[in-house]
Order: C-alpha cells, then sequence, then structure tokens
C-alpha cells in the first residue's frame, strides 16, 4: 500500500472496511459449506446469512420480498440477465448515451443478431438526461427502459423518479444500473416506479468483487436465461419460475453474500448512505474548488456538484489523458483512471475520445483532505509541464521527477 493515494473509487472501492476481511474469514472458517442444499446445521446457518444479506439489500432498495434479491457474479451480469430476460421475445429498447458497456455491448448484441431496435438518448450540457426525451423515445413496441442512475464518467445522478413514473404510466419495464449509486444515493424500488435494480457489491456497498445481484419489485417477471441447479425440487425438468430461484443458477458466491452483509454493518455504522455521500461530496468540492479556475484544466459537465456522486472527469491541456495519469502516479503517488471508463459514448459526445478519454477522479469513504490536496498539488504540476512542453515542441512524452 505505501503512501499510495487512491482516488479510483468508481472502479472498486478500496481500501475495504477491516471488517469485511474480518467477517469473510470468519464465516468461510465456520459456514462455508453450500447454502440451502442441505438440512445440516452449517448449511442451515450459511442459508441465514444469505438469507440476512437478501433482507437488507431488499430495505436498502426499498422493495418487498427478500426473496426479490437474487445474487449474480456483478452488475455486468445482472444487467445482461433482465436485458436479455425482458426481450427474450423482441421489442423496442431505450437507453442513454451515459451508459457503460454493461448496457451498451448487451443491447449491440440484441439490435445487431436478433433485431431488437434500441434509442440512445443523449444528455444536455449539463450531463443530465431530460425524462421528456425518455417519454418522446418510447413507441408502442417499447419493452425495455434501462438508464445509468450515476455516470461512472461525470458523475451526475439522473432523475430515476421522474423517468419510473413515465414508464408506469406507458406500462413499459424500467431497470436502473445503480453500480456507482448502491450505498451512497438513494435508489428505491416502489417509490421511483423501478421493475429492476441491478447493482455490484464492490463499489459502495463494500463488499468483495465478483458479487452483484438484482433487485424486482414483488409484480416484476423477467424469463431466466440460465437453468440448472437450485436445490429444491430437483425431479423438475425446467427451471424453478419463483423468486429467488427463478434469476439464480447454481450455488451462490457465498464468500461474497458474506462480505455484503459486512458492507451493509460498516455502511451504517457511519450513520448510512447519506451521510457517506456528504462526506464524499465534501472531498470532491474541494477538488473541483481547487481546479475550476486553473487555466488549461477542463473540467467536464461540473458547473456545479448538484445531484453528483462523487466522480469529477478532467483533461490537461497539451496532454493525453494517459500521460496525465502518469505524472499523477508516478511523481504523486496517486492512482485514478484514465481512458473511457468503458463508457464510449459519453466521450464520443464529449469529443474526448481524439485524447483518450478523460483523467477520473473518484472519492471513497477513506480519503482525506490531504489526499484531494495533493491531487490539486499534482494537476497543477501536469499543467506547468504542459506550458514547459508547448515552449520545447522538440521535446516527446513524459519522463518522472523521480
Amino acid at each position: 500500500m505505501g503512501n499510495l493515494i487512491y482516488l479510483d473509487n468508481a472502479a472498486t472501492t478500496w481500501p475495504k472496511p477491516d471488517k469485511v476481511h474480518e467477517y469473510m474469514t470468519a464465516f468461510f472458517k465456520e459456514f462455508g459449506v453450500n447454502p440451502g442444499r442441505s438440512g445440516y446445521d452449517k448449511a442451515m446457518q450459511a442459508e441465514e446469512v444469505v438469507h440476512q444479506c437478501r433482507t437488507e439489500l431488499i430495505k436498502l432498495f426499498g422493495g418487498g420480498s427478500p426473496d426479490h434479491c437474487t445474487f449474480s457474479y456483478n452488475a455486468t451480469d445482472s444487467l445482461n440477465q433482465v436485458i436479455q430476460g425482458v426481450l427474450w421475445d423482441g421489442g423496442h429498447a431505450v437507453t442513454t448515451t451515459l451508459e457503460h458497456n454493461s448496457v451498451l455491448r448487451p443491447l449491440y448484441h440484441l439490435e445487431h443478431e436478433r433485431g431488437n431496435p434500441v434509442t440512445y438518448i443523449p444528455f444536455n450540457s449539463q450531463g443530465f438526461i431530460d425524462p421528456d426525451d425518455i417519454k418522446n423515445a418510447i413507441r408502442d413496441d417499447t419493452k425495455l427502459v434501462i438508464v445509468n442512475h450515476g455516470s461512472n464518467v461525470i458523475g451526475t445522478c439522473q432523475d430515476i423518479a421522474a423517468i419510473g413514473k413515465i414508464c408506469r404510466d406507458r406500462g413499459v419495464f424500467f431497470a436502473v444500473d445503480a453500480s456507482q449509486t448502491a450505498g451512497v444515493v438513494p435508489v428505491k424500488l416502489k417509490e421511483m416506479n423501478i421493475d429492476a435494480v441491478c447493482f455490484t457489491g464492490h463499489k459502495s456497498l463494500f463488499g468483495p468483487t465478483g458479487i452483484g445481484g438484482i433487485c424486482t419489485d414483488d409484480h416484476v417477471k423477467i424469463k431466466s436465461t440460465r437453468w440448472g441447479g437450485t436445490g429444491v425440487r430437483s425431479a423438475q425438468k425446467t427451471h424453478l419460475e419463483e423468486y429467488p430461484f427463478r434469476l439464480e443458477a447454481g450455488t451462490l458466491n457465498t464468500m461474497g453474500i458474506a462480505g455484503l452483509v459486512a458492507g451493509q454493518e460498516f455502511i451504517r455504522e457511519q450513520g448510512g448512505p447519506k451521510a457517506i455521500h456528504h462526506k464524499e461530496m465534501a472531498l470532491l468540492k474541494r477538488l473541483w474548488e481547487g481546479i475550476k479556475d486553473v487555466e488549461g484544466i477542463t473540467i467536464y459537465h461540473a458547473e456545479d456538484l448538484e445531484n453528483h456522486i462523487p466522480v469529477l472527469s478532467v483533461n490537461v491541456d497539451g496532454f493525453e489523458s494517459m500521460n496525465v495519469g502518469m505524472v499523477l502516479d508516478c511523481d504523486f503517488d496517486i492512482a485514478t483512471r484514465t481512458g473511457l471508463h468503458c463508457a464510449p459514448l459519453v466521450h464520443e459526445q464529449m469529443g474526448t475520445l481524439p485524447i483518450g478519454g478523460t483523467v477520473r477522479f473518484s472519492v471513497g469513504p477513506f480519503n482525506t483532505e490531504e489526499h484531494i490536496d495533493r491531487a490539486i498539488e499534482g494537476l497543477k504540476a501536469a499543467v506547468e509541464m504542459g506550458h514547459l512542453a508547448n515552449h520545447h515542441p522538440t521535446k516527446k512524452g513524459y519522463q518522472s521527477a523521480k
């Protein structure tokens, strides 16, 4: 770990809370058996932890029955299940240019291999989707609207409640990618008229990688697109229709689920999602205020930080994003994410494809004001390097000062 300043929490939160490591280790030592497959005590106790996690997550997402929280590998896996299940028999989909490839690629394959038409709604100059644009894009054959709640590139949070009402009024399935918001910004199934929330465990839910899931409202039926063992009614030839088995096949990642239980406890100890979000946004504001008036730095779609998650994308004049990342890493021990962030349509719309995307800063609960001040210092140093390079055009590339 050393003196690394980690500002790549949108990729995965790190470090994890100590209690997550400790609980996962203790759980696996004591109850590392297959839950729900046998009637002996340890199997039943493992299943109790799984049910506890379902109960806590469905409460977090404002749903009903814990059985309607199902587990997967990650958000990409969950989004694939929802997209393919809802569009199994065809139909039109509406999405946005803010989406991650976990939405874009499944829709692309369905569009080009099975003929499912897709409409992509662009974001406005502030980085937001106008709900009326969603409304106007819905057609008679529209079966799915799927929207990224919080952008992993520019950090804007969409008006999910307004979009949900439109979809409910039109009878269209509404799915939300909550990869960046689950655990920090409220996402409520019933309150916001959401049919399915897809989440990953390794970001702001503070679990490990390899665990994610889908929480659905009680009325929702998503066609199962994978089939196999459930430990229940094994003689039945078809996969079970009831939740949670409907969207789960095979042995669950019980270690990951245990990590999510501990992650939820950590969130509660910190005062809940709102308290964590408030702290992280205060640090992001410190970064934003420290660079917003610096000539040579471009900040994307952040004229203010209202309706934002703690994510900020920038570029430095005269550099490709990768080279700025090298300056921050090699000279300042700061970890950021450079590139396209698996969200190419965002960069296409912003015009940042030719310079390799942006430099993304994403704040987590273990960051400090000192970390932010160091990041400001690093960006200003990169600006100065850009000025020097402009005066010495024969000098190519970047060499660390170390």
